[in-house]
């Protein structure tokens, strides 16, 4: 890990309350942040609790916000989403209604815009191949073989996916 000079409490938080209003942030984030800091637990356990006091860091908040955006433009899926947020130490209290929010319509476009997109880059010897290497693509982008299924037999004709 890479530290940092050492901070005083007061420039962490004015540091750390800048980067807050510029994008939104959780409290994982900011405890790593304050460990490169060199700060004691003491003083970074005190800093976060402003940060969270004055509504700089709100888990919740930060979940809806990158729920939204994973969804919009990175393509992802709720499994995806859900691990993303518990790597950054976001309790599941905090994202379980964020990712309800999303609708299963929503995911099921952003999948089936997803497959359309990579269904011409797919290189198989068979159907059944490609049908494969597809599925395996939509796991790994988060999505469940349920809504993977639904959305392959919902493409009535996939060799027309790359003409559209």
């Amino acid at each position: 890990m890479i530290t940092m000079k050492p901070m005083t409490e007061k420039e962490a938080l004015v540091k750390l309350s800048t980067q807050c209003v510029k994008s939104e942030h959780c409290r994982g984030e900011m405890m790593q942040k304050l460990r490169r800091m060199n700060l004691t637990d003491e003083q970074r356990q005190h800093v976060l609790n402003q940060l969270v006091e004055e509504k700089f860091v709100d888990d919740k908040r930060f979940a809806r916000a990158f729920v939204s955006d994973k969804v919009k433009y990175n393509g992802w899926g709720r499994r995806k989403i859900e691990q993303a947020l518990r790597m950054k130490g976001v309790a599941e209290a905090d994202y379980r209604e964020a990712l309800d929010d999303v609708q299963a319509d929503d995911y099921e476009e952003t999948l089936r815009e997803l497959l359309k997109r990579k269904w011409p880059t797919i290189h198989a010897s068979s159907d059944y191949e490609r049908s494969g290497k597809l599925i395996r693509f939509a796991m790994g982008r988060g999505f469940s073989l349920e809504e993977i299924r639904r959305c392959i037999d919902g493409l009535s004709n996939l060799d027309d996916i790359g003409d559209e």
